[in-house]
């Protein structure tokens, strides 16, 4: 029995080490998230093109940050101001704001689960601490943008949930549509950019104001060389 425990621990070591050594080897490629991968195993249908962010319209990345992490280019990895919002406004009985940053969401996506759990908040911390120190921010956004779920029956990434609501490349999208598209998120099952209703589409006109902020500019510019 100490043998077969052993063993277990050791298993379990590894496949919680696996992330961190595999994280810097996607300076390169084109990697796939836990989600795509299940739904090929199951038989679920994947869309999934791969466009480098040099190629996608600006718009697309401007609005996702504007959306999803106001603070891509200045935090490590997690906001923790963000956070503590997140945590205050739980405690308050109010419904809880996102608190999750662009960087975890690719640690969630590349190397854990869906669905909300504290065990995979306690592995996704640390994981996106280090996957924001072993890759640039704009290969953060690139993965992000090419895994993140934009369909509501399997596409995946930017070229495919372009193509699916707006009959074009993610080169070509208009400020607005990369608003739609941003607007979606984490739920393109429920909100749709190819029919949005009042909500996304209130939620767009706001991203595409935010996508024009001063300091957003500002990072792109000088920060991080987007």
């Amino acid at each position: 029995m100490r043998i077969v425990r052993n063993l277990f621990l050791i298993v379990l070591l590894l496949l919680l080490l696996l992330p961190y050594l595999v994280a810097p080897l996607y300076r390169a490629g084109h990697p796939v998230s836990t989600l795509m991968a299940w739904r090929w195993l199951t038989g679920a249908p994947v869309s999934r093109q791969w466009v480098d962010l040099a190629a996608m319209s600006p718009a697309l990345p401007n609005s996702v940050v504007a959306s999803e992490d106001a603070k891509f280019c200045n935090h490590r990895g997690i906001d923790w101001d963000a956070l503590r919002d997140a945590i205050d406004d739980a405690e308050d009985g109010e419904v809880a704001r996102g608190g999750s940053t662009i960087t975890q969401q690719v640690a969630k996506n590349l190397f854990l689960w869906q669905g909300r759990s504290l065990v995979r908040k306690a592995l996704e911390f640390p994981l996106a601490l280090w996957i924001d120190l072993v890759l640039p921010k704009p290969r953060i956004l690139e993965i992000y943008l090419n895994i993140a779920e934009l369909g509501p029956s399997g596409q995946f990434g930017a070229q495919a949930g372009s193509a699916y609501a707006f009959g074009r490349p993610a080169s070509s999208l208009t400020p607005r549509e990369a608003a739609l598209l941003a607007a979606i998120l984490p739920n393109p099952v429920v909100r749709s950019a190819r029919t949005p209703g009042p909500g996304v589409r209130r939620l767009a006109g706001i991203y595409m104001v935010r996508a024009q902020a001063a300091g957003l500019r500002r990072c792109w510019a000088e920060n991080r060389g987007f």
